[in-house]
């Protein structure tokens, strides 16, 4: 018998079905942000990767699978906390601001996260908790990268994907050993605005800054019908478990 529990739930499909995550049916839900997150990430085989507010786990599971590399998550709401360890993620429950000891005293390879879009005076109040906490920024994006920086080891990684509105936020926010920056912007149509950037930089990385050419999300110039008309390359990404370059 389906439980109360499980019919407010669904289960869906990532990677073309490499991967399968249950997800809040109503709030909160992963989606192609943390697709394209886990596809920037360049983790290899056997590497430790740390996810920052996993929520249920989608982008964790995504570089998994992609990649090969052992996915740790931090999620502070104990009903997205649940659903990761469903989703067969390894999952902290806990605020970033006060990680346990044992994680505390863990490096790794790359760290990646997905924060909130939205500062609290600036984003509208959605209706559901979960999605709420989910939106709206609670910790500073300084909190987010000093917590990041602390876990990497030298020349580790983190990757970070928010709106192009954030991106100035996003680069005071970046503490002193993390170099290296690159931005990539991603841009829904040809001849529009970039809504969503990438950001990745490297722990003791000293090169130049650097913002690369955009990616283009959809093939066709404006929005023609129900169907998403992705370009090749983000197809592949969504359905082929492909990387995300940052430039050529």
């Amino acid at each position: 018998m389906t439980s109360i529990l499980d019919a407010e739930l669904t289960q869906d499909a990532f990677l073309g079905g490499q991967v399968m995550a249950w997800q809040p049916r109503t709030g909160y839900r992963a989606g192609v942000d943390a697709v394209l997150l886990a596809a920037a990430c360049p983790a290899q085989k056997g590497e430790a990767v740390l996810e920052l507010g996993c929520g249920v786990g989608v982008a964790a599971l995504c570089v998994a699978a992609r990649t090969g590399a052992v996915v740790t998550g931090v999620e502070l709401q104990a009903r997205y906390a649940a659903l990761a360890r469903r989703n067969k993620i390894d999952v902290v429950e806990a605020d970033i601001a006060s990680l346990p000891t044992d994680l505390r005293q863990r490096q790794v390879q790359h760290v990646i996260f997905n924060p909130p879009y939205f500062e609290p005076q600036r984003g509208a109040t959605a209706p559901d908790a979960g999605r709420a906490a989910a939106r709206a920024e609670s910790a500073p994006l300084s909190l987010w990268f000093d917590v990041a920086e602390k876990r990497l080891r030298a020349k580790g990684t983190v990757t970070v994907i928010n709106r192009a509105e954030r991106l100035p936020d996003m680069l005071r926010a970046i503490g002193p050993t993390l170099g290296s920056i690159e931005v990539l912007p991603l841009q829904p149509r040809s001849r529009r605005d970039a809504r969503l950037v990438l950001l990745r930089a490297k722990k003791d990385g000293r090169a130049a800054f650097r913002l690369h050419a955009p990616v283009i999300m959809h093939s066709a110039a404006q929005h023609t019908g129900d169907h998403p008309d992705y370009t090749v390359q983000i197809q592949g990404i969504l359905q082929d478990a492909a990387p995300l370059s940052f430039g050529a």
